[in-house]
């Protein structure tokens, strides 16, 4: 990979990072299932009008719409809104784990002794964090991430399921089912959405916005770039460094704490999950919706 690529994808890892900062400070203003309805409406009607329709595969992905729009998000911003930032990144690295148990399950893929290890590994080092005495009042927080995390994974074999397809393709018309789905749960559960609406400060907004344009929408439009043009095995094992940046993003722009419990079972999770990123790169999907 070129130096100029390389700094693109490290540029991306960093976007996708500080979204669980972005996420946090948004959820200050926002109900979690509104702010949903927000990003998704959104980046329909960004993407949507310029993107064909996905003849014969609208069905796929409204199946997947339900799993991310209905499941995965709602309960990824709900528990985002109650861990820190640091936290919620390390934490929905269990995706890629769930992702490698569920294809050798379903696709017969064999794990191998090495990301059998990672998974214990990675498991473990969340078990570190979530026994710091200081998170004993958001275990339940932790357990929708961890939730959240396989209903990611499930989602990564639906995406296998409908084929080939362009990202953005396919993230605009899963956006496009999804918002109508969480503005269902937000009027059922939340109320003050138009107050938030209107009262809503500058920052908020603009959290808003790096989370459609930023993250969503140009992190991707290069992500896309750089995986068409470089073999997975160079572009996968940046995606170890996405954690790393939600940390340092939480600590350093939000302020939370760096504890014993957080160092080390950050460095267990981000090295398990290693093992199973170059064990085997293809448990992650490039095209399904970044985790937040």
């Amino acid at each position: 990979m070129s130096l100029r690529d390389s700094l693109l994808a490290l540029l991306v890892m960093a976007c996708w990072g500080f979204n669980f900062v972005a996420a946090k400070t948004a959820l200050q203003t926002f109900d979690p299932m509104f702010l949903l309805f927000l990003r998704f409406a959104v980046v329909a009607a960004l993407v949507v009008p310029f993107v064909p329709i996905p003849r014969g595969k609208v069905m796929g992905i409204a199946i997947l719409s339900v799993l991310l729009g209905g499941l995965h998000f709602p309960l990824m911003f709900i528990g985002v809104r109650g861990v820190d930032a640091a936290t919620a990144a390390l934490v929905v690295q269990l995706q890629v784990p769930f992702s490698s148990v569920l294809a050798a399950l379903i696709y017969k893929d064999v794990l191998g002794w090495r990301r059998f290890l990672g998974m214990v590994v990675a498991f473990a080092g969340i078990a570190v964090i979530a026994g710091a005495p200081r998170m004993q009042g958001n275990l339940h927080f932790i357990a929708l991430i961890v939730i959240a995390s396989f209903a990611f994974a499930v989602s990564n074999i639906q995406v296998k399921r409908i084929g080939e397809l362009d990202g953005f393709t396919l993230n605009g018309w899963m956006a496009l089912f999804a918002a109508p789905q969480v503005l269902i749960l937000s009027l059922l559960t939340e109320t003050g959405q138009v107050r938030s609406t209107v009262e809503a400060p500058a920052l908020a907004w603009a959290s808003l916005a790096f989370i459609i344009l930023g993250s969503t929408l140009a992190a991707y439009g290069l992500w896309y770039r750089l995986a068409r043009i470089y073999p997975v095995n160079q572009t996968m094992p940046y995606l170890m460094l996405v954690p790393v940046f939600g940390v340092i993003s939480g600590v350093v722009v939000l302020g939370e704490p760096v504890t014993l419990p957080l160092l080390i079972g950050g460095a267990l999770v981000i090295a398990g999950v290693g093992v199973i990123i170059f064990r085997r790169p293809r448990t992650v999907n490039e095209k399904a919706t970044n985790p937040t």
